[in-house]
Formats: structure tokens, C-alpha cells, sequence
């Protein structure tokens, strides 16, 4: 049996992630038409694209290597991103996954920086660790976004190199070619760590928006 990707419902505080479906298209399509000047590398579906992105999403979940994500705000119930567990890998058994990518991930621009991104990384991570018993998490993102790289190592990944020519680039301009990737990683014994430095984050935020951290 090989390691199938699934999405269940993942509780926070600020956030809570749904597996995605074309009932969160409305939300993302507002979501997406908010001021986009932080996606320069990172391609976030036009509001009038949301319906295609939801069904390229759910026809790669339908292989059983992506499991997709809709965030959902806590403080308004509507969606304000979306992303992503990614290249499910197992190398010691079939049917238990050794490692996982997380990716797939945006958030509406009022959203940014408001400790939702810093949640969904913490239920992500912990549901692959400890419910999943992943060895490995990783993260990757165009080598050239200074913001993803800087969001991406205050969750307390580690980087591990740039792989070269490595995937399709989203750069406006750029279609057809091909972009070098900053990866990233957490192994399960760096966990506890990051899960502390996440936890009071997310804690910090959730006092500043009045609301009590979920255990």
C-alpha cells in the first residue's frame, strides 16, 4: 500500500484549515483581488481564475501527492488563502510517509502578518510530525523572494541550499522558464523547537487580536 495524502480538519486559534472545495471560491476570489504586490514570485490565481485553481487543485489531490488547504479566518469564517502537505515520500515503508513538502501557500494581503500564516504552519507541521510521524518537513520557494525566504526561516526551518532550474518560475514575464528554488527543512528532532518558537507566536498574536490561545 503506498501513503495516500489526506486533509483533515486542522483547529487553531486564528485560523482553520479546511480541506479546500469550490465552496470556500467566493472568499478566495475576494481574497485574491485584495492589492497583489506581495506575490511577485509566487503565482496566486486572479479572482476570476479561482474555479480552475480549486479544480487543478482537487485533480492533483485526486492522485493522493497533494492534500490542499483552504485558510480560513477564525475572527470573520471566510477563507483568506489556501495551501498545501505536497510530495508525500516514503522510503522505509509503503504505507507510512517518511516526509512531506509544505507549499501551495498564499494569503490574502490583509491577512499577512496578522499570525494566521505562523498558525497554519504550526497545525501543518504538527499534524505531519505527530500525527503522521514524518522524519522531515520541507519548504521551498523562487531563491529570489527575500519575503517567502524571511517567513519561511521565522518558522525555524533550516536552509539547505538552492536547487538550480529546479521548477517553473511564477515571475510575471517569466512563463516557460524555469526558476532556481531556496529549499528548507525541520527533521523531527528540531521539532519540539520550532513548535515552541511557533506556539509563542501565535500565542503573542492572539493576545493582540483578545483571544485565548487553543491548546
Amino acid at each position: 500500500m503506498t501513503f495516500t495524502l489526506n486533509a483533515p480538519v486542522l483547529e487553531g486559534t486564528l485560523v482553520r484549515l479546511e480541506p479546500l472545495g469550490h465552496r470556500h471560491a467566493a472568499d478566495l476570489a475576494q481574497a485574491a483581488a485584495e492589492d497583489r504586490g506581495t506575490y511577485a514570485y509566487t503565482w496566486v490565481p486572479g479572482a476570476d481564475e479561482v474555479g480552475a485553481y480549486i479544480d487543478a487543485q482537487l485533480a492533483r489531490a485526486a492522485t493522493g501527492r497533494l492534500a490542499p488547504y483552504a485558510q480560513v479566518s477564525r475572527a470573520t469564517g471566510r477563507a483568506v488563502g489556501a495551501t498545501s502537505y505536497w510530495e508525500p515520500r516514503s522510503w522505509l515503508t509503503d504505507d507510512a510517509l517518511d516526509a512531506v513538502e509544505v507549499g501551495f501557500t498564499w494569503l490574502a494581503r490583509s491577512t499577512q502578518g496578522t499570525g494566521v500564516n505562523a498558525e497554519a504552519k504550526l497545525l501543518l507541521f504538527r499534524h505531519a510530525f505527530e500525527v503522521w510521524q514524518v522524519s522531515r518537513v520541507d519548504l521551498k520557494t523562487d531563491a529570489r523572494n527575500a519575503r517567502s525566504r524571511a517567513a519561511i526561516e521565522k518558522t525555524g526551518a533550516r536552509f539547505e541550499g538552492v536547487l538550480r532550474n529546479w521548477s517553473r518560475s511564477s515571475a510575471p514575464g517569466e512563463e516557460g522558464r524555469l526558476r532556481d528554488s531556496a529549499i528548507y527543512s525541520i527533521t523531527a528532532a528540531e521539532w519540539p523547537g520550532c513548535r515552541e518558537g511557533l506556539e509563542r507566536r501565535v500565542g503573542s498574536a492572539a493576545v493582540s487580536s483578545g483571544l485565548t490561545p487553543r491548546p
